[in-house]
């Protein structure tokens, strides 16, 4: 077959795949483009006001005479939530990825990714059953709190939904790492724990951040789970056993029931909006943490 002939049959198939590549990026803007489209009137409302919407804990979207979009509670909660969801999820997830990449045998490690693989498919909503019925009374019985669905709740099980995801990332980015890297240390007299926290840990510290970051994105963009377990309340947490409302769950709760094109339904898509920029800005620092690395 003529070179020529070959390279026009292989054209089209070259276009697929590079229109599959970009497909990620335009279904990204296109989403972001159908919410701004959606929150764009706010522009032109003399009621609205965007100091208020980030600055202010006040939200009334329903009242008669005194209306206010204040989402500053919900920003506080959700970053509350994320957070300390985070410092319990990613030592977690690091140590199991450590034992399963590591310490364990063959047998054990495949039967331990399964049960990782398992509880990463236990849906949003069994989480949430699951926050009410068990986690909420055990965090009432130890901590003698009032109520049981609070920012504590949420955090655990946020932290229990993103272990998975940086169990997997990790344990690919400790495989990654060239397998002599380990037989020089082993060689030069180190125990397999020694290498792993002088070795392996910096060698794939690229990975790990990946890993937990993507966590991160996990537990902010959370709905269903959080709108169960923190207990809805629009309130800046002055504790973890405080009840919280997220970005996520607002949206949730209250977009159904606001009239179409009204003010209200109109700042939820602008909280749709803020929920977006903020994700990408921890995607970008992401990007930029890891690029500075690999210079280094």
């Amino acid at each position: 077959m003529p070179r020529s002939w070959r390279k026009l049959r292989e054209a089209p198939i070259e276009a697929l795949i590079r229109l599959c590549g970009i497909s990620a990026t335009l279904f990204v803007l296109g989403i972001f483009l159908f919410v701004c489209r959606e929150a764009l009137p706010l522009w032109n409302n003399e009621a609205f006001h965007l100091s208020e919407f980030l600055f202010s804990d006040q939200w009334y979207p329903t009242s008669e005479h005194t209306k206010r979009y204040g989402v500053l509670a919900m920003i506080a909660g959700t970053f509350g939530v994320t957070l300390l969801a985070m410092l319990m999820a990613a030592p977690l997830g690091m140590g199991a990825a450590i034992y399963i990449s590591e310490f364990c045998g063959p047998r054990r490690r495949e039967i331990l990714k399964v049960m990782v693989e398992l509880l990463a498919a236990i849906p949003s909503v069994v989480w949430g059953f699951a926050g009410l019925t068990i986690t909420s009374r055990v965090i009432v019985r130890l901590t003698n709190a009032d109520v049981g669905v609070n920012l504590l709740n949420g955090a655990v099980l946020l932290a229990l939904m993103s272990v998975p995801i940086i169990v997997s990332l990790a344990e690919d980015a400790f495989k990654a790492v060239p397998d002599s890297y380990r037989e020089a240390a082993l060689a030069l007299g180190a125990t397999r724990w020694q290498t792993t926290w002088r070795v392996l840990l910096p060698a794939a510290r690229n990975g790990l951040t990946a890993a937990v970051l993507l966590g991160f994105g996990r537990a902010i963009g959370e709905t269903m789970a959080v709108l169960m377990a923190t207990g809805h309340a629009v309130k800046i947490p002055s504790s973890v056993l405080d009840p919280v409302r997220t970005l996520t769950a607002n949206i949730a709760a209250e977009l159904g029931e606001a009239p179409e094109k009204s003010t209200h339904y109109q700042v939820l898509f602008l909280t749709g909006v803020l929920l977006f920029l903020i994700t990408f800005v921890v995607n970008l620092s992401a990007g930029l943490v890891i690029r500075r690395e690999r210079s280094q």
